[in-house]
């Protein structure tokens, strides 16, 4: 199969990933083989590939935006037949056994592993995944639709559950990509008014297009305090001022996986009034099926930027830059 390799960290704009030959993996038992027609790209790609984040194999394919059709099972499977689409997010597997796996709360488990980052990922024709940890895709979505729902989408509402936003509350979202203009459209089909704060003239026009209340620059002038916020850029001094735009009793929930380092704060300005920060790690598969079910209920329509498999490392390298509006993704 062709695939797109990774075999050194190095910044993206040395076009680190190597369009090359792989061999077709197998799947083993409990797992199925997707071909796939469309892995959505991700920050967290980016930390992979550039090192942000510590080495766990090399090489690797990464991506784990993942939406195909299955077209091989190994052994004891039954969740799925082969001819059917389905989609592999960043979760690949938990021990199941663990105080966090028994209490529901799976994305906290020690021995979890990644796609794209413990096991080869979707940047490639073909991956496989356990079946436990792959989601059915509704019919409401195209293969482009689905594919950032199965991160940006699933990480984006987690976070929103972690932001404690109540229903017709304002919610107001610190950096305008993929997850982000996902929460937006949740948030509006939840009554709620949302504010944007971005870098960048076209994410502000974008986020006022979408429906937000307000969109801009300058959290300074923000006209409202919030109920709830949620920090998608991956920048620790915006951690402050993004307190600061709470009410009282008002919570920021921090989605990045990695992020650069929160300054000290003043706690009565920013901390004082029993204003929570929680952080957000990962996902449970429960977010990702409520996440599906109520996306195709709204329906969420995300905003894609098209590439070609082997135009990963330029589709990588945009989305630094912030010229992608909404998510990339690579197409078949």
């Amino acid at each position: 199969m062709k695939a797109m390799v990774l075999t050194a960290n190095a910044p993206i704009a040395s076009s680190p990933l190597q369009w090359r030959d792989a061999p077709t993996p197998e799947p083993g038992p409990g797992e199925a083989r997707i071909r796939i027609r469309a892995c959505a790209i991700c920050r967290t790609d980016l930390h992979v590939i550039e090192g942000d984040l510590p080495r766990q194999r090399l090489p690797i394919v990464p991506g784990h935006q993942i939406v195909g059709i299955v077209d091989a099972l190994g052994p004891d499977c039954s969740r799925f037949a082969v001819g059917q689409r389905i989609g592999a997010a960043w979760l690949r597997q938990t021990c199941g056994r663990c105080e966090f796996c028994v209490s529901g709360k799976e994305n906290l488990c020690e021995a979890a592993r990644f796609t794209g980052y413990h096991h080869d990922g979707g940047y490639a024709e073909y991956a496989v995944t356990p079946e436990a940890f792959a989601y059915a895709i509704p019919d409401s979505f195209s293969d482009v639709e689905a594919a950032p729902l199965l991160c940006a989408g699933i990480i984006g509402y987690r976070a929103l559950k972690r932001s404690n936003l109540p229903r017709g509350g304002k919610l107001a979202l610190w950096g305008f990509g993929s997850s982000a203009h996902v929460v937006l459209q949740i948030a509006l089909h939840r009554g709620c008014e949302v504010y944007v704060v971005t870098r960048g003239e076209k994410h502000v026009a974008l986020a006022r297009r979408m429906g937000a209340a307000w969109a801009g620059q300058n959290p300074a002038e923000m006209p409202v305090r919030v109920d709830s916020a949620i920090l998608f850029a991956p920048a620790g001094e915006l951690v402050p001022p993004a307190l600061e735009s709470l009410k009282k009793g008002g919570t920021l929930a921090l989605a990045g996986i990695h992020m650069s380092p929160i300054p000290a704060m003043d706690y009565e300005r920013y901390i004082f009034h029993e204003r929570d920060l929680r952080s957000v790690t990962c996902n449970t598969r429960e977010d990702g099926r409520e996440l599906l079910a109520e996306a195709s209920q709204i329906p969420i329509r995300p905003h894609t930027t098209v590439y070609a498999f082997a135009d990963a490392n330029r589709a990588l390298l945009d989305l630094k830059n912030d010229q992608i509006s909404g998510t990339g993704v690579l197409a078949w």
